[in-house]
């Protein structure tokens, strides 16, 4: 196989997609083997093993190219490990979400044809956001900050283990709504306040989050912005009404539902802890800035959005 990059780095998520990841991270292994591609397992024992692995691999310039596989949490992995380095990604796709494979016109359920990018692919620039705490813990995603309701569905949904894809965030949002009521936010974009009650605030780079839900058809993933949505307070019959129209991006026209776009983004609520990629990340406050070209990924040669690949 006539590839570009000298030597890449493995990571697989055993668990992701119900457990397939590792079987399907053993058939990748295997194909790299096969093809003669010189690779290293950076897996570790666990995610902070993994991640710290990956940093050092890339510092030491001993790869060219991080694969990983599983779904959009082991990506949130590497792009925390890769973020403002040259080194690219490629994802095969083996989790419930994958979201961001698809942004990038990765194949999904096919392993091997993802796999085969390594050589036919093109690299292209995508913009990452940087998420600050209080304490100055930094954080990296590169598709949805989930910050209200949908972190709250977020939280649950990572709970369940019997259901995939966006099956279970509709079911976690079915158990949360009832109980849910309009949480008082205080957002900051680009020095403009938009205090007041909200039932849902994303912050996006990508389009979608858990699974195909569009929750900002209007984001774009490299045009140095993040597309921050807001829902206002809404009776939980509205929010019923409305909350379907997420899978398909219609539910944008609704009059409570604004859009703004921006760099840099301070987000507070109470009691709210805020998701990215799918990853928990931790309690607001926090600061999210966009940081164009921070990332290199591997896709297909018509990527959705307005990428521009690495000449």
């Amino acid at each position: 196989m006539a590839t570009p990059f000298e030597r890449v780095g493995l990571v697989i998520n055993p668990t992701a997609g119900a457990s397939t990841a590792g079987r399907v991270g053993s058939h990748v292994a295997a194909e790299l083997r096969a093809r003669r591609v010189p690779y290293t397992d950076l897996t570790g024992a666990d995610a902070a093993q993994a991640l710290d692995q990956i940093r050092s691999a890339v510092a030491a310039e001993s790869v060219a190219c991080i694969i990983v596989v599983g779904g959009d949490g082991i990506v949130n992995l590497a792009v925390n490990g890769l973020a403002e380095s040259e080194v690219p990604l490629l994802i095969i796709p083996a989790g419930t979400g994958n979201d961001t494979a698809r942004a990038f016109n990765v194949p999904t359920g096919d392993p091997m044809a993802a796999l085969d990018l390594l050589e036919t692919g093109v690299v292209h620039t995508s913009d990452a956001a940087r998420v600050t705490g209080t304490d100055g813990s930094v954080n990296w995603f590169i598709g949805v900050l989930a910050g209200g309701f949908d972190a709250v569905v977020n939280e649950r949904a990572n709970s369940i283990g019997w259901a995939r894809g966006s099956a279970k965030y509709t079911l976690s949002a079915l158990l949360e709504l009832p109980v849910f009521t309009p949480i008082p936010y205080r957002i900051i974009i680009d020095g403009v306040i938009h205090d007041g009650g909200a039932m849902l605030v994303a912050v996006a780079n990508n389009t979608s989050y858990g699974g195909g839900m569009e929750v900002v058809p209007s984001a774009v993933i490299d045009d140095g912005l993040l597309d921050v949505l807001i829902l206002g307070p809404v009776t939980k019959l509205t929010f019923i009404r409305v909350f379907p129209k997420v899978f398909k991006g219609k539910h944008v026209s609704h009059p409570a539902v604004r859009i703004i776009r921006g760099r840099r983004i301070e987000l507070d609520a109470p009691g709210i802890v805020a998701y990215a990629d799918g990853e928990r990340i931790g309690p607001l406050p926090r600061i999210i800035e966009v940081v164009p070209g921070a990332m290199r990924v591997l896709g297909g040669r018509r990527p959705p959005g307005k990428g521009s690949p690495v000449t």
